[in-house]
């Protein structure tokens, strides 16, 4: 009898060595299989006819084979597959394509999936002005061969799955095992449909009164109008014919709906578990006495504005509760964060507690320390009378000096305490530890956060410290709420007078002298420049500091097929270059289409050669470390030129970011550890080489970097020729930084490109990996399933039976709780 708990190694079609390779995906149960569902789907009830199709847009074709060929060019065996559908025809190429060679036989029926690209005809007729209707190309689609429709025998199942009827097409579960290929998407099928057939089977022999347990009250799907759950898993792997195409690419159909609500449901009662817990913890309940309020107003610089009183007004209300406080606090780069960090702080410090600031890197830390020092360096404590003590602690620091601090700290004498990672040592113990501030939060792992907050005190015994996160990256309220679990959320939405918007501009590598003659004159009127490379030195891409922005080259669709292993074709990498010294045109393969050629002219071969070794060669990046002494000898000498990247030692950081500030330094050429923290009001300009390497978040706090002062700023974004291996991506993103400054708008296309999962880092987050859910995408099921889970903690409907009540809280603490883990965050 099948259930939901059994292995997988006893379902039809798997057996022990297929069962043990699955496991390895994490793939162990019939549940796990069920929940391995579709990311696609094709219509293969109403084909798409290929006259109606236009360039650029991703396609599923089906049509007959009507040639194939496997050619030999200098950069490796090229196989060309022509499929014809009436007098339209896709020439399907796949580079590396040998082992397709006997793959197709003329007249079989294939289904293909790929980027739709005008054939070489097609351009050259289109510019004859003769119609090109019909005549594509694809790089490395992915293919099914169909059977025939009048199969008998064990074909006549694999032909009722295949053809007339709508078709999953699901992410291979084979792994790299040489027979993997075969767990594509049409073994998926036959396995997944056996065990439908198998559950509905024992369901009407009455072996079992419920073959799919209900994971949901059925109050609650009548009310929300929502299917059952083995309705919704079927309907999901196999629709219904006339079953909308748009619903189904979309998640949208009510099978899809129910899967995601059920996933969201739990995750946001787990969420409202852990803020009921919270609520009923005892912390910190901090006086605003007279003596606060005097605090406060020394160290105010300017007149707050009124988003900062709002969101301070918020922090103080939380930290006046019993409960301890955990909140977000969400604001553009430059909005004012670190000025109401500090206020909360002083919150802190005049009701007799310690604070700790942790920052990801040791440039920001020092930034904070030194801004802090400089904020409190003339202020006396209305409750003590003496001056406030702060302190850096970090891992660079030399031990006699660490061990020295730790000790201050440890009896009380520093108020607070700024630093890195080095604060969560065993060693760095608080005497009295009330407030905790977390700053880019999202750079630091659950456990780093916790370990922190759970600081024991000079008793020995852990603290329950109030906790302000704080974060540059603009998040939507709901997205936060979920993302970030049992935090309050603040937004500082307005800008502090006097900043004026930075005019942002792109421009090309070989405009790069014009770039270098702006700055000589922005530096001839007093200003200071950033120079911004993606790696340090050398080729290497793959620095600790970076956040690459990794896209899908546009020429490079994925060429899995599901019967055949991955072929192998040139990266995005491979095939660009950037930058004047190392431009490479974009290799054209001599038998792309139409016939092979015996011979080509002897010059004609050695460029062919000379290009096809650039082909393979990886692009060479401009680095941080050659820039800075190739610019000051040449396009810069005469200028002050610094040099600031991550494997700098610490002091040599400091003394670099230093002499920047007091303006002895012009020009400061640098990686991304100046992406965040540092404040030089005289800087004017940001430029980003290979700006098209950057993530959009990432580029947003380069530019907030500049525009500090009241001069008028600039960011310069330079980057390869559109469209000469950019991708879209890429041009969208620099397109967007160009078009906006609200960095809650690029928080969204950021959304949208990156998807929740890299966005977010769910890693560093703790949120879990959803099976079937999209942040992004499903947000209006998140806010439902969010009052959903609220309402029933707080009080269950009354239409439902204890024992289904108590079936929710049993699958939330058994089977939630087992896959993600209800972590303190």
């Amino acid at each position: 009898m099948l259930e939901l708990t059994t292995p997988v190694k006893f379902v039809k079609r798997i057996g022990e060595r297929i069962g043990a390779a699955l496991a390895t995906r994490g793939v162990e149960t019939v549940e796990d299989l069920l929940y391995h569902l579709p990311f696609r789907y094709e219509d293969r009830v109403n084909p798409q006819p290929i006259a109606s199709l236009t360039p650029g847009a991703m396609a599923s074709i089906i049509g007959e084979v009507r040639g194939s060929v496997l050619l030999r060019t200098r950069s490796g065996p090229m196989f060309e597959m022509t499929l014809g559908q009436g007098l339209g025809t896709v020439k399907c190429i796949w580079f590396h394509g040998s082992y397709l060679k006997d793959k197709f036989k003329l007249g079989q029926m294939v289904a293909v999936y790929g980027k739709l690209e005008p054939s070489r005809s097609a351009m050259a007729a289109g510019a004859s002005g003769i119609p090109t209707t019909g005549r594509f190309k694809m790089i490395q689609p992915q293919f099914e061969i169909l059977p025939e429709a009048s199969a008998t025998g064990p074909d006549a199942e694999l032909a009722i799955l295949e053809i007339g009827r709508i078709v999953p097409v699901y992410e291979s579960l084979g792994g790299t095992t040489s027979w993997g290929a075969k767990l594509g998407s049409k073994w998926l099928r036959r396995v997944l449909w056996s065990i439908f057939e198998e559950l509905s089977s024992e369901s009407a022999s009455q072996q079992v009164s419920e073959p799919v347990p209900e994971t949901l009250p059925p109050a609650m799907l009548r009310r929300l109008k929502l299917p059952s759950r083995l309705e919704a898993l079927r309907a999901v792997h196999f629709p219904e014919a006339g079953t909308p195409m748009l619903e189904l690419m979309s998640s949208t159909t009510p099978a899809h709906q129910r899967l995601i609500f059920e996933e969201l449901f739990y995750l946001e009662l787990g969420l409202e578990l852990k803020r009921r817990r919270l609520r009923e913890r005892l912390g910190t309940a901090f006086a605003t006495t007279p003596a606060v309020r005097e605090a406060i107003k020394q160290v105010l610089p300017f007149h707050p504005t009124s988003a900062q009183k709002r969101v301070l007004a918020e922090i103080v209300a939380d930290m006046r509760m019993p409960q301890p406080m955990r909140r977000l606090l969400q604001g553009d780069v430059g909005s004012g964060k670190t000025i109401v960090a500090m206020q909360a702080a002083l919150v802190a410090i005049e009701n007799g507690f310690q604070v700790a600031l942790m920052a990801p890197t040791e440039i920001l830390a020092t930034q904070h320390y030194l801004s802090a020092r400089k904020l409190l360096s003339e202020a006396i404590s209305p409750s003590t009378g003496k001056p406030y003590k702060v302190a850096l602690l970090t891992g660079s620091l030399d031990p006699a000096t660490k061990r020295e601090t730790q000790g201050r700290i440890m009896r009380g004498e520093v108020q607070f305490v700024i630093g890195t990672h080095a604060l969560q040592e065993d060693k760095a113990d608080f005497a009295n530890l009330g407030l905790v501030i977390v700053d880019e939060q999202h750079r630091f792992g659950v456990q780093q956060r916790f370990k922190l907050m759970r600081k024991p005190n000079a008793e020995g015994v852990a603290s329950e410290p109030d906790v302000l996160s704080m974060t540059a990256t603009p998040i939507p309220r709901t997205l936060a709420l979920t993302l970030y679990g049992d935090l309050d959320v603040s937004v500082i939405d307005e800008m502090p007078p006097g900043r004026t918007p930075i005019v942002t501009r792109r421009t090309t590598d070989e405009r790069a002298a014009d770039v270098w003659d702006f700055v000589r004159k922005q530096v001839a009127q007093g200003r200071q420049a950033y120079l911004v490379y993606p790696v340090i030195e050398g080729t290497k891409d793959d620095q600790p500091e970076l956040d690459f922005a990794h896209d899908e080259d546009p020429a490079e669709q994925a060429g899995e097929s599901v019967s055949q292993p991955q072929s192998q074709a040139p990266t995005a990498r491979q095939q660009t270059s950037l930058g004047p010294r190392s431009r490479l045109a974009t290799m054209k393969n001599p038998r792309a289409e139409g016939p092979a050629h015996k011979t080509m002219p002897d010059a004609r071969a050695a460029k062919r050669a000379k290009s096809t070794k650039l082909f393979n060669e990886k692009p060479k990046l401009r680095s941080a470390t050659e820039m800075y002494d190739e610019l000051r000898h040449g396009s810069l000498a005469g200028l002050r030129l610094g040099l600031l990247h991550g494997r700098l030692s610490a002091d040599d950081k400091e003394v670099t970011m230093a002499r920047f500030k007091r303006g002895e330094i012009d020009v400061l050429v640098a990686t991304t550890v100046i992406e965040v923290g540092v404040d030089v009001a005289n800087a004017s300009v940001m430029v980003v080489d290979h700006a098209e390497r950057f993530g959009l978040a990432q580029l947003h706090q380069l530019r907030g970097r500049v525009g500090r002062g009241a001069a008028k700023s600039y960011c310069i974004l330079i980057s390869r020729q559109p469209g000469d291996r950019v991708t879209e991506q890429a041009e969208a993103r620099l397109n967007a930084l160009v078009a906006t400054q609200n960095g809650f708008e690029l928080a969204e296309l950021d959304l949208q490109q990156r998807g929740p999962g890299e966005f977010f880092g769910t890693r560093q987050t703790g949120l879990p990996e959803f099976r079937v859910a999209n942040l992004l995408r499903d947000r209006r099921i998140l806010e439902l399933a969010k009052l959903e889970a609220e309402r029933f903690a707080a009080a269950p409907d009354p239409a439902l039976p204890p024992a289904e009540i108590t079936a929710v809280w049993d699958r939330l603490k058994h089977t939630w709780q087992r896959r993600y883990g209800l972590m303190e965050a």
